[in-house]
């Protein structure tokens, strides 16, 4: 599908482009939902279990579809991420990384065996030549033909004359040679005193050095190898330097220091050896730890004698340079701060072909990365969590379209706390008032788009009277009537009267006056059923729509009515309209009827107007209270329940409260009920279904209020 792109990041564009078009490949970062979009997709959750926290989690956890792509959830990206370790278990085999530098040792060893050889044969007393043949063999030598002290290998076409080396240092590095230790730091360290007779050799042994250094280094500091670029001096000051600088830095920020100037004095320094460009402590804090987790885990992986041979091998590496004492000091800082990364992991890799150190170094730093980027996902029990996230290191890891969604999911929280939906209490997201308000909305918006226009039309009443509800009409003013003018009107039935011109001479004929409504007022109480059969019959989400939208409906277009909410199972208990969209059902058995019409009757006792109770169940009465004050419960229905419950009918009938029911279910127990409670109090029921039931509550609210009206 073509993705629209700003032609200038960052720049104005006006609402119709310019745009440049280009068909999704991942990279491109869309546009993001905004909070009408959120609130849309978590709604249903929302209401159902009544936790925005949890509902925003599911999101996170499940992804969207939008503008015909799937943005991908954090179920689908673990998915991915377990992929991607799996591939790299099967990448080699980690025994290589110390058979690698064996290999090469061995090879420079041979290479000076072979000089040694050669420099032996020179060095040997020729046969008796012939006359002046020996002579012209003894001057070749005395000229230099055997191998050069230190030099490059000698007999070879293109290099220079070697200095004869004597006998008996020949003798000596042959002793040397022959008995080098069998471990690879014992080694290391010996070739690091010799003095070759192979150029090659000597040249060989120098690169090596260098690289297992410069490797060692990247995996314990990342890219702080590039200090050491020539080995000179100089550079070795400057990496001490570095070292140390970045030392005091964390053990500061460990403190609890303000570190802010003295890291901009570091970055100022030392910012060309940190290509990811950290903004602070704690991001320079999460790319070392990384890299240094991921030697930990190399060393981890490897059996007890490589282990311990690697881990001297870097000690000899480090130990000329007093270097040693500053990695194992960032070790520790690095450790210290960050313990939850994962020092003690291991990974068991099953490839065939043996990795070399350069090889190992880089992929357990990924396998590493990848393990926490696994907690940290699967941890995420917010979107504000993912903000930790490096988004150029998970498109690396995983892609770029993971990138792009991680982007959007954790700017989910802040699209609905910049529209003023949601604020964050005590660490959990929650509705502010505009945010019930826009969901009530949402359910209204839901429940009338079922509706057909001439099922429920407009609602307001066509008699006239005396009142403050303006109907937009006028009429020519009589005696009596409350002398409310329009000015716009009565001043054109003037100019009719006596035609233009200034100044408009007003009589008593030209006044026209505004007609009014009659200002009617309704007090509803809504009866929702929490009992646990509701979500085991699928009913509960249809009920609290249902209470949403006729608070969003009394409160937008009937502000003067009023609405209460109770909501009962084994007991009935006031609900405020700012706590129902977090409302859950009770886990308890029990329909205590009875409780809610007393609380019903108690709200409505002090209001005026019509007076109605809107009952939601699916199960006849259950439980009561008895005089006592203890709660009775029995099912099927017990006969002092039925009495108890119709008692509260009678006294709401005698205050004129009208009940109107609402089944969901058909049950022949419940339809009993139903009709004995019809009789009584001539209110009137509807058998529904959670499909159906705000379609029958709407328009009974609604067409029940505009018959008071015309009445």
């Amino acid at each position: 599908m073509p993705v629209p792109v700003p032609v200038a990041e960052g720049a104005a564009v006006p609402p119709g482009g310019p745009w440049r078009y280009s068909r999704w490949d991942g990279t491109q970062v869309p546009r993001g939902l905004d909070a009408a979009e959120v609130l849309d997709r978590i709604a249903d959750d929302l209401l159902y279990h009544g936790d925005l926290h949890a509902a925003l989690r599911r999101l996170l956890q499940d992804g969207y579809r939008r503008d015909g792509r799937d943005v991908m959830g954090l179920r689908e990206m673990l998915e991915r991420l377990r992929r991607q370790r799996q591939e790299r278990l099967e990448a080699g085999d980690v025994s290589g990384v110390r058979d690698e530098i064996a290999h090469e040792l061995a090879r420079i060893t041979d290479l000076e065996r072979e000089a040694l050889d050669r420099a032996e044969e020179a060095a040997r007393p020729a046969a008796t030549p012939e006359v002046g043949e020996g002579r012209v063999e003894r001057e070749d030598l005395r000229a230099g033909s055997g191998p050069a002290e230190g030099g490059a290998q000698g007999g070879r076409e293109g290099e220079p004359r070697p200095t004869p080396v004597p006998p008996e240092v020949l003798a000596e590095r042959r002793m040397t040679i022959d008995f080098l230790p069998d471990d690879i730091a014992g080694r290391l360290r010996a070739l690091s005193a010799y003095e070759f007779t192979s150029g090659a050799a000597a040249e060989r042994f120098a690169d090596l050095v260098e690289r297992l250094r410069s490797q060692l280094l990247a995996a314990t500091a990342g890219e702080l190898a590039s200090a050491l670029r020539n080995q000179t001096p100089e550079d070795v000051e400057e990496l001490r330097a570095l070292l140390d600088g970045l030392n005091h830095l964390l053990e500061s920020h460990a403190r609890g220091d303000d570190t802010t100037d003295e890291f901009r004095r570091f970055m100022e320094r030392f910012g060309p050896h940190f290509p990811g460009q950290p903004g602070d402590v704690e991001e320079l804090l999460s790319q070392l730890a990384a890299q240094a987790a991921g030697m930990a885990a190399l060393l981890n992986s490897l059996d007890e004698a490589d282990r311990r041979e690697l881990e001297a091998l870097a000690g000899e590496l480090f130990g000329d340079f007093d270097l040693s004492w500053q990695l194992e000091r960032l070790r520790q800082n690095l450790r210290s701060s960050r313990p939850q990364a994962g020092w003690d992991r291991r990974y068991g890799l099953s490839g065939a072909d043996p990795l070399g150190l350069g090889q190992a170094v880089p992929l357990f730093q990924e396998l590493a990365e990848l393990d926490n980027l696994e907690q940290l996902l699967r941890q995420a029990a917010s979107p504000q969590a993912l903000g930790e996230v490096d988004l150029d290191r998970v498109a690396e890891l995983l892609g770029p379209d993971a990138a792009a969604a991680l982007g959007e999911l954790r700017s989910l929280a802040d699209r609905l706390a910049e529209a003023g939906l949601t604020e964050v209490r005590e660490g959990r997201y929650e509705l502010t008032p505009a945010g019930v308000r826009a969901l009530g909305a949402r359910a209204l918006d839901e429940l009338f788009s079922h509706l057909t226009r001439d099922r429920l039309g407009g609602h307001a009443a066509r008699t006239i009277g005396v009142g403050r509800e303006r109907a937009e009409e006028t009429k020519p003013y009589e005696f009596g009537d409350p002398f409310q003018l329009d000015i716009g009107a009565t001043v054109a039935n003037a100019v009719r009267r006596s035609g233009a011109g200034v100044p408009v001479r007003l009589q008593p004929d030209d006044f026209e006056v505004e007609r009014t409504e009659q200002l009617v007022r309704a007090a509803t109480v809504v009866l929702v059923d929490l009992s646990l059969s509701m979500p085991m019959r699928d009913s509960f989400l249809a009920a609290k729509k249902v209470a949403m939208a006729l608070h969003a409906l009394i409160s937008s277009r009937f502000p003067r009515d009023f609405l209460g909410l109770v909501g009962f199972s084994e007991l009935a208990r006031e609900l405020a309209p700012r706590d129902l969209p977090e409302v859950s059902w009770d886990f308890v058995y029990g329909t205590n009827i009875q409780h809610a019409l007393a609380l019903a009757r108690r709200m409505l006792a002090h209001q005026h107007g019509t007076k109605q109770v809107i009952l939601i169940t699916d199960g006849e009465p259950t439980a009561h209270i008895q005089e006592d004050g203890e709660v009775f419960f029995c099912y099927p229905s017990a006969p002092e329940t039925l009495e108890a419950t119709m008692a509260e009918v009678i006294r709401a009938t005698r205050e004129g409260i009208r009940i109107n029911t609402f089944l969901l279910d058909s049950s022949v127990y419940l339809r009993g009920f139903v009709e004995q409670v019809t009789r009584v109090n001539r209110g009137r029921a509807f058998y529904t279904t959670p499909e159906t039931l705000g379609d029958y509550v709407l328009v009974d609210f609604v067409e029940g209020r505009r018959n008071t009206r015309r009445r």
